[in-house]
């Protein structure tokens, strides 16, 4: 599924957190090399194939060449008037601080957010419908599972943007998704790529291996 394909403008966006050090890589996490481009690239690929418009992008560390990195994927995939670069000034703090930018520079009127990670490049394209129609039919938020364990993007309705907004520390929207419960939506998915995260170098293998 693509933005074409669902039709633009149907009022959701998507936030990209893209601000950490990535000191347990050794840092550069974001621009290491992954299918050859940099590794932030795939996620801003999947990001761009939802309907969201605009894709916010959150940089903190690093921010120039990360931002140069997302801008080039964006183009590549025609979606540059889509993207849009934040930075959290704060972003030390932890995940919270992007997220509140995020949440921040959202337009008015957004019926969901797409949450996405910077160090999750390989998620599949075929989840975003499903996770959308949760929303749709009432859930709070939907998110994908693979064999049983929950992964990303977490899809987030309007009724939670408040709650988003109040993110602190480095939990992010892990306590707004535990407050939820059972209203959590969950969406199998086809694919482990929304499992597969990148947290030192030996972990840019192919998610698909073993």
């Amino acid at each position: 599924m693509t933005g074409a394909e669902v039709g633009l403008g149907s009022g959701y966006a998507s936030i990209l957190l893209a601000a950490g050090a990535g000191r347990r890589f050794g840092g550069g996490k974001l621009l290491a090399p992954w299918r050859g481009a940099p590794l932030v690239a795939g996620a801003v690929q999947a990001a761009l194939s939802t309907p969201s418009d605009p894709v916010i992008v959150v940089t903190g560390t690093d921010p120039g060449p990360v931002g140069d990195a997302c801008r080039a994927a964006a183009e590549r995939m025609d979606g540059a008037k889509r993207l849009r670069l934040v930075h959290a000034p704060d972003h030390a703090e932890g995940m919270g601080a992007s997220l509140r930018a995020g949440v921040a520079a959202l337009p008015p009127g957004m019926r969901g957010v797409f949450v996405f990670l910077g160090d999750m490049p390989d998620i599949p394209e075929e989840i975003f419908a499903p996770l959308m129609a949760a929303v749709e039919a009432g859930a709070p938020a939907a998110a994908p599972t693979f064999r049983g364990r929950r992964g990303h993007p977490v899809l987030f309705s309007a009724a939670l943007l408040p709650d988003l907004a109040r993110a602190s520390g480095d939990a992010g929207a892990r306590e707004v998704l535990a407050s939820l419960d059972a209203g959590l939506a969950r969406v199998e998915s086809p694919d482990p790529g929304v499992l597969f995260d990148v947290d030192r170098p030996e972990d840019l293998g192919d998610p698909r291996r073993g």
